[in-house]
């Protein structure tokens, strides 16, 4: 590529000129973020200490072909690991230098499986009337070839499996204790519409354990409803609490049950998520294999 530094974050025009005389045709496909701009601190300085400056942060992945990907959110590197990999490196510990934090957060995006390059600019906005900054250029084959040791896991979720006649008075509480929470509802004692085949009357069962989610969701105005894997990362992650629509996860994960049960789904569910533990609310059967640890509410 032909001065690809200087085209990192250019419009794609320009890109595609410097291109013009590459051997493999198009350029990859990008995912940017773009002047994000954040606090920390971090200085070599004595006068950079004990104090948070501003930083400014353009980042531009080079990204391994879709291939069939299609519209699904889950098997796309999503935006938001771009500003998550900035804020838990700035979280990890205080830095003296931009050239180090710029290496990890690079470091920690190139462990996604989409990304093949990453363009990095970090910046300091407090330290004049200018900005002073590095820009760094990393491969994901030079990072496997030097890994960074892996981060400590972190603490999972809770996971509520909730009978029918306790939804209302969890729908009611008004608990400000500990989030990453995942709640699964199961729907109230009523008929279902009959079907003949074991697909449609999987996906008619899940569709009503998915009722009673958004309407527990619509009591509860700190629990949103989630559907994708990329939604119940990002929601653990930030700590919040989400109310589980299980269609997508159990229909799209190769092994995932056949069943509409909570105590089955919420138990597999626990085990793929790596929760820290089970809370059954009233009358709900988990599998006796489950190694999540588990009390009743």
């Amino acid at each position: 590529m032909t001065d690809d530094v200087k085209t990192a974050f250019a419009h794609p025009e320009r890109r595609a000129a410097a291109m013009a005389g590459d051997a493999g045709g198009d350029p990859p496909d990008r995912l940017l973020l773009r002047d994000h701009v954040t606090q920390a601190e971090i200085g070599a300085f004595h006068e950079e200490r004990g104090r948070r400056q501003r930083l400014r942060f353009n980042i531009a992945v080079e990204l391994a072909p879709r291939g069939g990907a299609g519209d699904d959110v889950d098997r796309i590197l999503s935006y938001d690991r771009l500003v998550e990999a900035v804020e838990a490196e700035l979280r990890a510990e205080r830095l003296n230098l931009l050239e180090t934090l710029a290496e990890r957060v690079a470091g920690r995006i190139l462990a996604e499986p989409q990304a093949r390059r990453v363009f990095l600019r970090v910046e300091k906005l407090d330290r004049g009337p200018h900005a002073l900054g590095v820009e760094i250029v990393r491969s994901a084959a030079a990072a496997a070839a030097s890994p960074r040791p892996e981060p400590p896991a972190a603490v999972g979720p809770l996971v509520h499996l909730v009978a029918a006649d306790r939804a209302a008075d969890l729908a009611r509480a008004t608990d400000a204790g500990a989030a990453a929470e995942i709640f699964v509802l199961a729907p109230a004692a009523a008929p279902l519409p009959p079907a003949a085949g074991a697909e449609a009357r999987l996906r008619i069962a899940l569709l009503a354990v998915e009722q009673a989610a958004w309407a527990f969701a619509d009591a509860r105005r700190d629990v949103a409803v989630i559907a994708t894997r990329t939604e119940l990362d990002w929601a653990m992650r930030q700590g919040r609490r989400a109310a589980w629509a299980p269609a997508k996860l159990i229909l799209d994960t190769p092994g995932a049950p056949a069943s509409a049960e909570i105590g089955v789904i919420g138990a597999w569910l626990a085990e793929t998520v790596g929760a820290r533990g089970i809370v059954t609310h009233g009358t709900v059967a988990v599998p006796a294999e489950c190694r999540v640890p588990q009390r009743a509410a």
